[in-house]
C-alpha cells in the first residue's frame, strides 16, 4: 500500500489529506502544533466571537466554497452585514470613505473617483484619466508602480496601499504585480486600461454570493468539518517533522522526538521557510529557493465591549503615509452579525507591516494599549474593554516580491528532480483560504496522477 505524508496541518494540508482519502489513498498528516488549522482560529469567549487569523474566504475564488460544498456545509456560509457595509480610509486622522468600485485593489468606476474626498481636486483628476494611460512595457512591476503609473501616486498612497496593506502587510514598492493580482495585468493587456477594462465587463452576471463569506460560528468551522471527514489516525498532533530525506525509493521523515518513518510520497504543507529546513538534506538547492520567499510578522488585538459608540461601516485602513502602528481596524460585529453580545462590540486591530515588524515581539499589555489608543483617537472609544485577546503571526505573511513568479519555476524544477515530492501552501500562489485549499487539491492531485488514480 502507498503511503502518503502530508507535514502541516493547516488548510492547505488538510485540504490534500481530504483529497487523498477522497480517492481511497491513506495518508498521515503530521502537525506540530496541538490544534489543526494553522492561523485559522476562532475563539468563543463570552459571547463574542473571536478571529485570531483570517476572518472570512472570498467568494470570487472557489476553493473556499467548493470544499464547503463538497463537506455538506456550504449552505452555512454567509455575506457580511448589508447594514455596515462602508469601508473607509484614515487621512491625516478622519475617514474618508473608500471609493466604490474596488476591483483588484485598484478603482475601476470613474465616478466614485471624481468624487472622492479621499484624494485633492488634482489627486481626482489624475486618477480619471487612467483610461488614457498608455499600456505598460510588459516587465515585472510592483504594484507602486503599476498604481502610480495608471492612477497616479496619490491614488496609490491614499487607496491602493492601505488596501494591499490589509492583504498582505507589505511594501509595494516590492511587491510584484503579476505574482500577487494578476487579473490587473491581464486587464491592462487585454483593454488597455483598468477603467477600460471594467466598462467592457459590464452586465456579466455574477454569482449569488459575492464578497466576503464565514460561518456564524467562525471560519475554524471549515477547519473542524474538513478534519471530521478523515478517518481516526489520520491526523498526528503535536507531531513535527524535522527532516526529510530519501530512503530506497520513498522518503524517511525524521520527527522532533526522534523517530522516523518512511513513506512513498510527500506533500509539504508548511510555509517555504519551514520546509526549507525540511529538504536541506534532500535537495540543499531547492532549500536554497524556499528560503528566499520573504515573510512579514504581524499581530492582532481583539478587543470587546459591553457598550461602544455607534460605527457606520465595518471598518477602515489605515495607510503607510499616513503613520502611526495601525494598519487596519475591523469593526467585527459590524462585519458579520452574531460577532457580540447584544449592545455589545467586537472591534480588531491590525498592528505591524513590512517595515515596522516590531510589534509582534512587544508584551501583551503594550499591544493591548497602543490598540485602545487608536480606537480612542479615530473612534473616540474611551471605555475599558470587557475582553481583550492578542494573537502574534512571526513570519506569517509570504511576500510575493518582483521575480516571485521566476523563483516558482524555479522551485517547480527543483521538485521534478524530487519525484513524490510535493509542496503546497500560501507561499506559492496564493494567501487566502480559497487559494490555500486549491494548493492542497493540486499537490494531491499530483499524488494521485503518479499513481494512476482518477483525481
Amino acid at each position: 500500500m502507498t503511503r502518503v505524508a502530508v507535514i502541516g496541518g493547516g488548510i492547505a494540508g488538510l485540504a490534500a489529506a481530504q483529497r487523498l482519502v477522497e480517492a481511497r489513498v491513506s495518508c498521515t498528516v503530521l502537525e506540530r502544533d496541538h490544534r489543526p488549522g494553522g492561523k485559522i482560529v476562532s475563539q468563543s469567549v463570552g459571547g463574542f466571537l473571536v478571529e485570531g487569523g483570517p476572518d472570512c474566504v472570498l467568494s470570487s475564488k472557489p476553493g473556499a466554497v467548493a470544499l464547503a460544498r463538497s463537506l455538506g456545509i456550504d449552505g452555512l456560509l454567509h455575506g457580511t452585514d448589508p447594514a455596515h457595509r462602508g469601508t473607509f480610509v484614515k487621512r491625516q486622522g478622519r475617514l474618508h470613505p473608500l471609493p466604490e468600485g474596488i476591483t483588484g485593489l485598484v478603482p475601476s468606476r470613474i465616478a466614485s473617483l471624481l468624487t472622492t474626498s479621499l484624494l485633492s481636486p488634482t489627486g481626482r483628476i489624475r486618477a480619471g484619466l487612467e483610461a488614457f494611460v498608455p499600456r505598460g512595457g510588459g516587465r515585472d512591476e510592483s504594484i507602486a508602480q503599476f498604481a502610480s503609473r495608471r492612477f497616479g501616486l496619490e491614488t496609490y498612497q491614499w487607496v491602493v496601499e492601505p488596501l494591499l496593506s490589509g492583504v498582505y502587510a507589505g511594501d509595494g514598492e516590492q511587491l510584484s504585480l503579476s505574482a500577487t493580482f494578476p487579473q490587473l495585468v491581464r486587464a491592462e493587456r487585454d483593454a488597455g486600461s483598468v477603467l477600460r477594462s471594467t466598462w467592457r465587463k459590464r452586465g456579466v452576471p455574477r454569482g449569488e454570493r459575492g464578497g466576503f463569506l464565514s460561518f456564524p460560528d467562525g471560519v475554524e468551522h471549515l477547519v473542524r468539518a474538513t478534519v471530521a471527514r478523515l478517518p481516526a489516525q489520520t491526523l498526528r498532533l503535536g507531531v513535527g517533522a524535522r527532516s526529510v530525506t530519501t530512503e530506497g525509493d520513498g522518503f524517511r521523515i525524521r520527527c522532533d522526538d526522534g523517530a522516523t518513518s518512511t513513506f512513498d510520497q510527500i506533500i509539504i504543507a508548511t510555509p517555504a521557510h519551514v520546509a526549507a529546513e525540511l529538504v536541506e538534506d534532500l535537495n540543499p538547492s531547492l532549500a536554497i529557493e524556499l528560503s528566499r520567499i520573504p515573510f512579514v510578522s504581524s499581530a492582532t488585538v481583539s478587543l470587546g465591549y459591553a457598550d461602544a459608540p455607534a460605527f457606520g461601516g465595518s471598518g477602515y485602513v489605515c495607510p503607510r503615509a499616513e503613520g502611526g502602528a495601525a494598519v487596519a481596524v475591523t469593526w467585527s460585529s459590524n462585519k458579520y452579525q452574531g460577532r457580540a453580545p447584544a449592545g455589545g462590540a467586537l472591534v480588531r486591530v491590525f498592528l505591524g507591516r513590512a517595515g515596522d515588524e516590531g510589534w509582534v515581539d512587544e508584551p501583551d499589555d503594550a499591544l493591548i494599549a497602543e490598540a485602545r489608543r487608536e480606537l480612542e483617537k479615530v473612534c473616540g472609544v474611551v471605555q475599558k474593554p470587557v475582553l481583550a485577546r492578542v494573537f502574534r503571526w512571526s513570519r506569517g505573511l509570504p511576500q510575493y516580491v518582483i521575480g516571485h513568479l521566476d523563483r516558482m519555476e524555479r522551485i517547480a524544477a527543483w521538485l521534478r528532480d524530487v519525484p513524490g515530492l510535493h509542496v503546497s501552501g500560501a507561499s506559492y500562489r496564493g494567501v487566502g483560504i480559497p487559494d490555500c485549499i486549491t494548493s492542497g487539491w493540486a499537490a494531491a492531485d499530483q499524488v494521485l496522477r503518479s499513481l494512476r488514480v482518477p483525481a
